[in-house]
């Protein structure tokens, strides 16, 4: 059985009949077995040389870049009661398409003329500032005739003041002839009493000279009661001139407040005029508001409020459109500490919710049914989940993405950076290590930097 002897058996027994033999007898299964763990051990070593990139992954959602392309809230500019509605969901609307019609609840907006009895206060009021012109420059024309006026009684004042003094001229002229005249008569009717007293001449002579000169003094004496009553009538007249004066001052002056006053209430009817236009131009505006208007080509996906006759108030929203033109955009988060890692237009491999995809972040050649994309946008500030906000954007030079996609459809995200080993990355991950930051020529830069540094000067 052994075979240590010349006297075998083996041909004579046929040991495959023992069960016991099956279960010990050698075979081949091992050898192969070691060989295939061998081999894939060696395809395995050779896999760890193979290079793989590495990849930020994050999930997001579909949306637009572009505010204006966005899901859109249509709202109530003034509040109102709803009338009619003019839409339903689902309806394509394109821009200024009419989605309801409101009435007025609030009674200072009940007359339906409002616009034209606003408007009529509005020309009434202009008619009342044009008559306050009107006043104004009558005023003005009544104050230049009083200047006028004053001229003129200037000079007619004056005029008086100068007759007054020739007046006073004439009569200092005659006072003193008749003051010669008597002491002419004076000095006659000395001699003639000599001559009485020596009987050469009669009395009746005498009488009669005695006669002139009281007829002289009464002259004398009138003349200068005339004077001085001329003299009264120059004071009076230069009194005159300041009470002309004071008189068209205060004329003048009473003209120019009336004037003032048309003004100030000319003044206060411009504004009040103004504030009846801007009432006017609101009413006007609010008649508009009325219908509420799409304000861009889309979709009516929801409507907020419902029924007819309920109550909304300003700034209340009433529906939602979805624009049909959108630049689509994959809004995703990443951590801070992948932020560093990020450029604008890095390249970026995408897979959408309800398209099918075999993903190996690490090998993006190997991947089907994904898209690819490009970064177009970094926030610069952190958002309330902890988180960075990323923009992702089709990449012009690879496939188009599904005409199909919506916004707010899901999407997984895997962020391209540089290519490693397989042992390299096994051995980054093992260890926790962040995904490499520096890239190719960042030491070369760093080398020529050093190089062109100028050397330091050596210390005798």
């Amino acid at each position: 059985m052994l075979n240590i002897t010349d006297n075998t058996i083996s041909n004579r027994v046929d040991l495959s009949d023992f069960g016991c033999y099956k279960q010990v007898r050698p075979t081949h299964v091992q050898k192969w077995t070691v060989i295939s763990v061998l081999g894939i051990l060696g395809l395995c070593f050779v896999c760890l040389f193979l290079p793989w990139t590495q990849n930020i992954s994050a999930k997001g959602y579909v949306t637009t870049r572009s505010p204006d392309a966005r899901p859109q809230s249509v709202q109530a500019v003034i509040g109102g009661q709803i009338k009619e509605w003019y839409v339903q969901e689902g309806d394509f609307v394109f821009t200024g398409d009419t989605i309801a019609f409101l009435t007025e609840v609030k009674s200072d907006y009940f007359d339906p003329d409002l616009v034209d009895r606003t408007a009529e206060q509005v020309s009434a009021k202009e008619q009342s500032v044009q008559s306050y012109d009107f006043k104004v420059q009558a005023l003005q024309d009544v104050y230049t005739a009083l200047q006028e006026g004053l001229v003129s009684k200037r000079e007619q004042v004056a005029n008086k003041v100068i007759q007054a003094r020739n007046k006073i001229t004439i009569d200092s002229a005659d006072l003193a002839a008749y003051e010669a005249n008597l002491a002419i008569a004076e000095n006659q009717v000395q001699r003639i009493r000599e001559l009485y007293d020596k009987g050469l001449k009669s009395l009746s002579e005498l009488q009669e000279k005695e006669l002139k000169i009281q007829e002289t003094r009464a002259k004398v004496t009138s003349q200068l009661n005339k004077l001085e009553n001329q003299r009264n009538e120059l004071a009076n007249a230069i009194v005159d001139q300041s009470l002309v004066e004071r008189e068209y001052a205060e004329k003048l002056a009473k003209v120019r407040s009336d004037q003032q006053s048309a003004l100030s209430s000319r003044a206060q009817g411009l504004g009040e005029t103004a504030k009846l236009r801007n009432q006017l131009s609101n009413y006007a505006a609010r008649s508009q508001f009325y219908y509420i208007l799409a304000p861009q080509d889309g979709f009516v996906s929801q409507t907020v409020k419902a029924g007819l006759g309920e109550i909304i108030k300003e700034g209340d929203d009433i529906a939602t459109i979805v624009p049909t033109n959108y630049d689509l955009a994959v809004e995703l988060y990443i951590k801070p500490q992948d932020l560093p890692l990020l450029d604008i237009n890095e390249k970026s491999n995408l897979r959408f919710d309800g398209w099918p995809a075999i993903v190996i972040s690490g090998w993006p050649e190997a991947s089907v049914g994904i898209f690819n994309g490009a970064v177009v946008a970094v926030d610069r500030y952190i958002s309330d989940n902890g988180n960075y906000r990323v923009l992702i954007s089709p990449d012009p030079s690879r496939r188009d993405w599904p005409a199909e996609l919506r916004v707010g459809t899901g999407a997984n995200a895997f962020i391209l950076l540089k290519d490693v080993p397989v042992w390299y990355e096994i051995w980054r991950q093992l260890n926790g290590f962040p995904a490499a930051y520096y890239r190719e020529g960042d030491n070369k830069d760093e080398e020529k930097a050093v190089k062109t540094k100028a050397p330091l000067k050596s210390v005798k």
